[in-house]
């Protein structure tokens, strides 16, 4: 299936269903690696994912007696809605099994499109099994999210698109999951340059391709830890496998931390709202031992839940000392709260949060202590407003922030 011509009529195909995702050349984070710096915002795609790309070139190959059987899939919730939006446009039905961990706009978004939605199992691999089952037992016929040939050239359409807006391209950053999009892209790339450098990015917590290469072969995580939950897959495809080493040229792993700080980057400079997993590339920009080359992070979605999204801006926050609480001991009598709150004012701070704890000693009348969650400017003013109040005389402590 991985051939340039299949490449070439799955990129004509998709064209039915995508829309166009033209390359955003990015200042900041050009200025701030190195490089020249090009996002590919799949993010912006009508589901919200390039998944719809694999998903319909796939359905596209079918039979008309497979897909009159019905489909099934498992998915965490990109691949999901990419299924239902394709059986859409075919007239046939689809049933997507998702982890009951699912942000709640995957689910409503995948039900939205017609399909049936069952949730089972915590991670993708116990919902893929569930899908399975039901499709031997219903007879639906399967569609895989990644350890598909078919799928996979879908998705290598993104790579197509690159080549077309920049011929030029040196490298190009993919996330990974299950290993379809890597596959996809990193074997059409090296088809029309071979000297180009094809990068996977995964989660630290869920580096399933990482222990695979290291291995040599498909090796299954004993479980898989991370905020980017579409791209926490246990074990990686084994049809792919061979395309995956053959073509991707390393694998980076990154820290949720670090998406969460990729994520206010991308809100405050681009005004774009990109999930965790798409967020991968464009942390993993901080990795590359690389100057003045053409790099394109692939974002590959952008469907985040409202309540993950406030999580991720003020844990941001937190970690940029935008926001800090700080701890000091005064005396339990009239007009010390007033000092203290006189000192944050003249540093421009501004309190969101005070606690106060009169049982912090047996002896209220010597030390009570009062907790300040404050926002800042930044790292230089949290340090500013902790040395005044050092000299006035308060001993200040910082303490872990909740929010």
């Amino acid at each position: 299936m991985l051939t340039l011509d299949k490449f070439e009529e799955a990129s004509e195909k998709v064209k039915e269903v995508t829309l166009e995702t033209k390359l955003v050349y990015s200042d900041f984070l050009s200025e701030k690696t190195g490089n020249k710096v090009y996002l590919k915002p799949e993010n912006m795609q009508f589901t919200g994912a390039y998944k719809l790309r694999g998903a319909y070139y796939k359905i596209s190959t079918l039979t008309d007696e497979e897909r009159s059987r019905g489909l099934i899939t498992a998915s965490a919730g990109n691949h999901a809605q990419g299924v239902a939006y394709a059986a859409k446009c075919y007239g046939c039905k689809a049933v997507i099994v998702m982890p009951t961990t699912t942000p709640l706009i995957k689910v409503n978004r995948t039900k939205s499109y017609g399909a049936e939605v069952v949730l089972y199992g915590d991670v993708y691999d116990e919902a893929c099994a569930k899908a399975l089952e039901l499709a031997e037992e219903k007879g639906y016929t399967f569609i895989h999210p990644f350890d598909d040939l078919a799928v996979a050239t879908g998705q290598g359409s993104i790579a197509m698109e690159i080549f077309k807006e920049l011929p030029l391209v040196e490298y190009i950053l993919v996330p990974i999951g299950g290993g379809g999009l890597a596959t996809g892209v990193s074997t059409l790339a090296k088809l029309l340059n071979p000297k180009i450098k094809v990068i996977g990015v995964e989660p630290a917590g869920a580096a399933c391709m990482q222990a695979s290469f290291a291995a040599g072969k498909v090796t299954t995580l004993p479980g898989v830890n991370t905020i980017a939950d579409g791209t926490a897959v246990k074990t990686p495809g084994s049809n792919i496998f061979p395309y995956i080493q053959k073509n991707l040229d390393d694998i980076i792993t990154v820290e949720d931390d670090e998406l969460i700080v990729a994520f206010l980057d991308m809100v405050e400079n681009h005004k774009m709202v990109v999930e965790n997993s798409g967020l991968l590339t464009v942390a993993a920009l901080n990795h590359l031992d690389i100057q003045d080359k053409r790099v394109v992070s692939i974002l590959s979605g952008g469907n985040m839940d409202i309540i993950t999204m406030s999580s991720v801006v003020q844990q941001g926050l937190i970690f940029r000392d935008r926001i800090f609480t700080v701890s000091v001991l005064l005396p339990d009598k009239p007009g010390e709260l007033s000092k203290v709150s006189d000192i944050i004012a003249k540093e421009q701070g501004n309190v969101i949060k005070l606690e106060h704890n009169q049982f912090v000693s047996t002896n209220r009348n010597m030390a009570v202590e009062l907790r300040i969650t404050l926002e800042t400017f930044g790292t230089e003013h949290k340090k500013k407003i902790l040395k005044t109040l050092e000299d006035t005389g308060y001993k200040p402590k910082q303490v872990r922030t909740m929010i």
